[in-house]
């Protein structure tokens, strides 16, 4: 990569600088490595562009590694959710790895350790274990353990391997420094005893390394250069070249770990164990609910992938951990969608027109554009007749000046169609209007021939013809949670920030043209927003996400409050 190309962010500068110390180019390897234990957020999208951006900007090999080492929370439904969610964003792995294809070299490595007296079996009660390794300010104290002989804890570590003891009763730690300053390097655990079914080694295994064993390790062994982790794991650094220090062959690559700074989302929260929480305390419908912050759900509301690596690149890397607003994804979710979206006819809160001087039982079918973005622009036939749904919002019986909708005694447009002008209404009991009555210009007609009007008015509205509607669910979004930063205070629980009234759903009508539409595809409802096919959609019950407003409104909103 061209230095001249961009300006180069921290992590850019420093595979640069390796570059210039002698790393080859064809060294470079990167990896993305996803527990297997939820479904992948918004943070791990930005960590997803970040490394398989990297593979891209440098042509190197990306691996995809699940670190599964934890078989009590891990399941292979989340491997598979992982690899679609990568898939769909658009990028391709080199190597599908795992850390369990690692397990028999972490296990002799850790032989080894024990052999050279770099690691002890400990006997010790978990609670015992915290008191004796101290605090940040009080140095801990040797384990009774720790000079166990060699004999013994090989003898040990093989019978925990085979299955001889229960669970909590041994651990394996490295033999580091009780008094490290560092609390992490007071003698970590390297493995432990869990009699859980693996999703790939089954029952082989009684016991499972750590993730700060496995992890430089397995880099190591699938000779990552450069291993980019976010800011929590800046602490760990120092354990994760410990380790390698021990099995390094200096006519191998090293793996270098540094960290960056992770991106949190407003009104949402980012946490796997709460978003578990969110799906098993049924506050929303599934990992996939659209109003989560995952990337399934990101999907499942119509989120185009392309928005998401644009807002990852516009977000960009940092040292610092910062909230970022939610309305900057909005923003490019509607970038991109304005390009792509098909723009269909679809009514939301209907009123029904009558243009009492059109025929009875003519029907005709105008010309539409799809899209204004288009290059080459195309059109599609959209049914008119004498009865029609408008927005009940498009239509106030007496307006000020501003009102550029429908009235009595003024002219709007409609859609593609002809100029019409509100003659009068008809109301039911309780003085709500069920029908509004119109004429219309019939040489108004709107178009791209020679026989459309020149005839301008200042307002236009969209609608759909009674007879040709299909009617739709649809699900209307608001923010899942009504605090920007639902884990800013730890003293309070984040779900008592959960928005009540985060999902409306109501019946609409839509144009003829949608029937046929199938899930996950997007358009734009003239006028109303972006929406997407749900999967819950059939032919005979069709269902629409709403996925963003033509324009940021909640930035409106919070700003009067």
């Amino acid at each position: 990569m061209s230095t001249e190309e961009k300006s180069l962010n921290f992590l850019e500068q420093i595979i640069e600088e390796d570059l210039k110390n002698g790393l080859s180019n064809d060294k470079l390897r990167f990896r993305f490595p996803p527990e297997p234990n939820g479904y992948l957020h918004v943070g791990h999208a930005s960590a997803i562009c970040l490394n398989f951006g990297l593979g891209i900007d440098y042509q190197s090999p990306v691996n995809l590694r699940f670190d599964d080492t934890n078989p009590a929370k891990e399941e292979q439904e989340y491997v598979d959710a992982i690899k679609k969610d990568i898939e769909w964003m658009g990028y391709k792995w080199a190597n599908e790895c795992y850390a369990s294809d690692y397990f028999q070299q972490l296990y002799d490595w850790a032989v080894e350790f024990i052999k050279k007296g770099k690691a002890y079996v400990d006997s010790q009660s978990s609670e015992e274990m915290a008191k004796q390794k101290g605090t940040p300010t009080q140095v801990g104290t040797d384990s009774p353990y720790r000079n166990r002989s060699v004999e013994e804890n090989l003898d040990l570590f093989e019978r925990m391997k085979n299955g001889e003891f229960e669970e909590g009763t041994h651990i394996l730690r490295a033999k580091i420094d009780m008094s490290h300053n560092n609390m992490l390097m007071r003698d970590p655990i390297m493995y432990r005893i869990l009699k859980k079914h693996h999703h790939r080694t089954g029952n082989d295994w009684c016991i499972y390394p750590m993730y700060d064993w496995a992890h430089g390790e397995s880099d190591y062994l699938e000779q990552i250069s450069h291993s980019f982790c976010t800011l929590e794991f800046l602490p760990h650094r120092e354990l994760y070249d410990w380790f390698l220090d021990q099995v390094y062959d200096d006519t191998k690559v090293r793996p270098k770990q540094r960290e960056f700074a992770r991106r949190n989302l407003s009104h949402t929260v980012v946490s796997k164990r709460k978003l578990l929480q969110l799906v098993e305390e049924k506050h929303v419908n599934g990992w996939d609910d659209p109003r989560m912050s995952t990337i399934s759900g990101m999907r499942r509301r119509g989120y185009p992938p392309m928005a998401i690596r644009n807002f990852a690149k516009t977000i960009g890397i940092a040292k610092r951990t910062n909230l970022i607003d939610v309305s900057l994804l909005e923003f490019c979710v509607r970038e991109e969608l304005n390009k792509t979206a098909p723009r269909v006819m679809a009514v939301l809160n209907p009123v029904k027109l009558v243009i009492t001087n059109y025929p009875d039982g003519q029907e005709e079918w105008l010309e539409a554009e799809n899209n204004p973005e288009e290059e080459v622009m195309t059109y599609r036939k959209v049914p008119f007749s004498k009865e029609l749904y408008i927005e009940r919002e498009d239509f106030q019986e007496e307006a000020n000046k501003k009102f550029f909708r429908l009235t009595l005694g003024t002219e709007v447009r409609l859609k593609n169609a002809y100029i019409i002008k509100g003659e009068s209404v008809i109301k039911d009991e309780n003085g709500n209007i069920t029908e509004i009555h119109c004429t219309y210009d019939v040489d108004s007609k709107s178009g791209s021939g020679t026989e459309a009007s020149q005839r301008k008015v200042k307002g236009t509205i969209h609608w759909v013809s009674i007879n040709h509607a299909i009617p739709a669910e649809v699900r209307v979004y608001d923010r899942l949670f009504t605090n920007e930063n639902p884990d800013g205070n730890k003293e309070i629980d984040f779900k008592e920030f959960i928005n009540p009234n985060s999902l409306e759903i109501i019946t609409g009508y839509v144009e003829p043209s949608l029937q046929s539409a199938k899930d996950l595809d997007q358009f734009q409802f003239q006028r109303l927003g972006y929406f997407c096919v749900d999967k819950d959609s059939s032919a005979s019950n069709l269902v629409f996400n709403k996925t963003v407003g033509l324009r940021d409104t909640w930035a409106k909103i919070e700003s009067k409050e």
